[in-house]
């Protein structure tokens, strides 16, 4: 049955971004990002009056001076990127036979999931792929992204065929892409560094007892990029960034983990944040300015950081199969039957 491009989509979803480096707009931002149970998940009678007593009025402000300092004049990197990587796919796509509409949608921000949803169903898309870029799971990324979706669907009459990605932590050419990055970094910076520092986010260790499988995800995305870059055990290492609040998080932390290795007297060390699709808050602010610093200061010298995949070739080709390969023989079932 061929293809139909005016029947099909993909969502391409990813966190999030304030619509401005300004404290009213985090302070919206936040509101709704905060609040999330997925992500702050404590009893509500308990985190919304701190949350909206306490926090929303003095975090903003500091967090718009640190969005203010990677803000580019196209706006938050992160919606620059994925903008760039919907097009990027559409394209892709096309150029292998399969014509499909690609649009980008933000869990918290603009544009929503539920509007850009609306947006395919009012154009008369059957078939919707939602397709988060976050590789690994975890319940408070992709299964938040998943409430969001079915929150719009609970107050829809009629709704498209949807299709909804879990993960790709270990897909070959996602890991290829990976490996290409950190090849094209080398080769650029005259070869390796001394270690390897694969820092992913942090999410707290309950959630992992509780049967999120993010963390060991993350474990199988590091030890995949070692292979691909035939890198021995002593050239690398796994971390876990942006922890948040005083529970226990996944470790080892990034931070004192760099600040140890220049305490040792490791010299440099690039350091990729394999977890993120695109550049953002987390990578451009707090590892390549924060981390960076504390590394330094703690004896390093040469802090290289590896950029996000964003829109580059290798990683553009790897969204278009996986992305083709959850697309294959969908429709298929409302092909005729021969009478012959």
């Amino acid at each position: 049955m061929p293809h139909d491009p005016t029947h099909s989509a993909v969502l391409l979803c990813n966190l999030g971004t304030p619509d401005a480096a300004t404290a009213p707009a985090l302070r919206r931002y936040l509101a709704q990002f905060l609040g999330d149970a997925r992500v702050v998940d404590l009893p509500r009678l308990l985190w919304l009056p701190l949350l909206h007593g306490v926090i929303l009025r003095t975090r903003p402000r500091q967090s718009a001076a640190k969005y203010a300092s990677i803000w580019t004049p196209d706006g938050s990197p992160l919606a620059v990127y994925t903008q760039r990587q919907a097009a990027a796919l559409q394209d892709a796509l096309a150029s292998a036979g399969r014509p499909t509409r690609v649009l980008p949608a933000m869990r918290y921000g603009q544009p929503a999931v539920g509007a850009q949803l609306q947006t395919l169903q009012n154009a008369g898309v059957r078939r919707a792929l939602v397709l988060p870029l976050y590789p690994q799971y975890s319940a408070t990324t992709t299964a938040s992204m998943f409430d969001a979706v079915f929150g719009w669907l609970r107050g829809a009459r009629h709704f498209p065929e949807l299709r909804l990605v879990n993960d790709y932590h270990d897909h070959p050419a996602y890991i290829a892409a990976l490996a290409a990055s950190v090849r094209a970094h080398w080769q650029a910076r005259g070869g390796p560094a001394q270690r390897l520092v694969m820092s992913f986010h942090g999410i707290p260790e309950r959630n992992v007892q509780r049967g999120d499988p993010y963390a060991e995800q993350c474990r199988t995305t590091a030890q995949l990029l070692a292979q691909a870059l035939q890198l021995p055990p002593e050239r690398w290492m796994l971390t876990f960034q942006s922890r948040f609040g005083r529970a226990r998080w996944l470790q080892p932390y990034t931070q004192p983990s760099l600040e140890a290795l220049g305490r040792e007297g490791l010299t440099s060390v690039d350091v990729i944040c394999p977890g993120f699709a695109s550049d953002c808050l987390e990578t451009l602010e707090e590892i390549d300015m924060e981390v960076r610093q504390a590394f330094v200061q703690a004896g390093g010298q040469d802090f290289r950081y590896i950029p996000c995949l964003n829109d580059s070739p290798a990683w553009i080709a790897a969204l278009a199969r996986i992305a083709d390969g959850h697309l294959a023989g969908w429709g298929m079932a409302h092909a005729p039957e021969s009478t012959a």
